[in-house]
């Protein structure tokens, strides 16, 4: 038991949930460490989701309150007016747009992105939460190759 919270575990998991890196620096951090791909993969996978319900869930209340300040309200016009690219995909392609949104490791794409986009577009949780889970999935497969097929390149230039 204490094998599955082993500190390269745990800080796996912390940073697939952080908004800037995600899975995208979990999983790469992960097989540095050591760690099995699948097991990199779920961890990250874990981590990567754990944000994205309570801020679907509770996004719009706390927007509410702080529609109050006008700091709020300029930071919410500028981050509306760089996620409105993003918007137009998901409304011209629906579910699929969603997707792709979160599953393409670009920066300013995957979960954190996805759920705000959902907010903006009053998407269903429902939609919006299978929709991000799906994109995580193949994002985490998308990057687990990549940093696969990098380490064994490496090996082949003896790094």
């Amino acid at each position: 038991m204490s094998n599955l919270f082993s500190s390269d575990r745990a800080l796996t998991f912390l940073i697939s949930a952080l908004p800037v890196a995600e899975l995208r620096g979990a999983i790469p951090f992960a097989l540095a460490q050591g760690l099995p791909p699948l097991e990199a993969y779920l961890i990250s996978i874990a981590g990567n989701m754990l944000p994205v319900f309570p801020l679907l869930l509770f996004f719009k209340r706390i927007s509410l309150f702080l529609r109050r300040f006008e700091r709020y309200k300029k930071i919410s016009k500028w981050m509306r007016e760089r996620l409105r690219k993003k918007e137009r995909m998901v409304n011209r392609y629906g579910f699929l747009g969603l997707v792709l949104l979160v599953a393409i490791p670009l920066p300013f794409t995957g979960a954190y992105t996805g759920s705000l986009v959902c907010f903006f577009l009053a998407l269903p949780i429902k939609y919006a939460g299978l929709g991000i889970f799906i994109g995580v999935c193949l994002a985490g497969i998308i990057v687990l190759s990549s940093t696969l097929g990098l380490m064994e390149g490496l090996k082949v230039f003896g790094m």
